[in-house]
């Protein structure tokens, strides 16, 4: 069985032990059409004590590991009962064979300890989490009541949740980046597939907001297991929306979520207006590390010069 065969099994085995991020399906999905390959660590009697999936490319002639597209975070998986020391040794070695011009991922934030990661620069990050939302009017009493609360009621009487199509939602979040003037970093088969597979394992929400004409004025995806909701996606009408609409989106996924998984997880950022938004739902910030490492000075100064 090769390195992938085993990383399947292993998350089956595992079950939701595996983070959403790092499971065998999501890595399989955002990974489409790209190579994907899975670095592990043993204990001393050959089982597997962590693993790190990650994907791997090449261009001229240079190999790079990076973060999948719509993944929040990657990074290892350890056993509670590892050592993660020695695991982290095995990890670092792992990757010191693959020879790379560039290294970047974001780790979880439930890695904390670094030390092992010698030679890697680490630049620790934020995103907004409410860390429970098991009970819906006590997340709600923490919003903001001169904005957020005050925006949901007064956009519950104009808008009312409507499904869609992944196929649909994609068309919707292209035409609003290209309203921006912007293009979309995605492309509507990558959305819809990744929408799709979450949807089909119960993984995913995707819900929109219409009008009392039925016109489609904001729509949100979320991907969650157990542990955490994402909000990944998200798009607003071009042609306009009521000013409450991203916040009674919000309020209308977290009560539909609220018993299937504990933490929902705002994606950021570091931008201070955009920080500050999530901050008016009562979200926390939380740190990550992104480490990176990109041996060539002549190549790293080419991608902090592009950055």
């Amino acid at each position: 069985m090769d390195g992938k065969g085993q990383y399947k099994a292993l998350c089956e085995t595992e079950g939701e032990q595996i983070p959403l991020f790092l499971q065998y399906w999501w890595m399989e999905t955002v990974c489409h059409g790209k190579r994907w390959e899975v670095a592990f660590a043993y204990d001393r009697q050959g089982n597997i004590a962590a693993a790190m999936p990650y994907l791997i490319g090449s261009k001229w002639g240079l190999r790079y590991v990076l973060q999948p597209q719509l993944t929040q975070y990657s990074g290892p998986w350890f056993r509670p009962e590892s050592d993660r020391q020695e695991c982290t040794r095995q990890l670092v070695e792992h990757f010191k064979r693959l020879r790379l011009a560039l290294f970047n991922q974001n780790f979880a934030p439930t890695v904390e300890d670094l030390s092992g990661w010698k030679g890697y620069d680490s630049d620790t990050r934020i995103t907004y989490r409410i860390e429970d939302i098991s009970d819906p009017e006590q997340v709600f009493s923490h919003f903001d009541k001169r904005h957020r609360q005050r925006q949901i009621r007064h956009c519950e009487g104009m808008l009312h949740p409507v499904e869609l199509s992944a196929a649909d939602f994609a068309d919707f979040h292209t035409r609003y980046w290209q309203s921006r003037g912007e293009r979309d970093l995605l492309s509507q088969e990558f959305m819809t597939r990744v929408i799709n597979a979450a949807l089909k394992r119960e993984q995913g929400l995707l819900l929109g907001l219409a009008d009392e004409s039925d016109i489609l004025r904001g729509a949100r995806f979320v991907a969650y297991d157990s542990r955490c909701a994402y909000a990944l996606l998200s798009a607003l009408n071009p042609e306009g929306h009521p000013g409450g609409t991203s916040p009674l989106l919000f309020w209308h996924i977290i009560r539909q979520l609220s018993a299937r998984t504990s933490s929902f997880d705002f994606e950021g950022s570091m931008v201070p207006s955009i920080a500050y938004s999530y901050s008016l739902y009562g979200a926390q910030p939380t740190t990550y590390y992104q480490l990176s490492r990109c041996p060539n000075p002549l190549l790293r100064a080419l991608i902090k010069k592009k950055l």
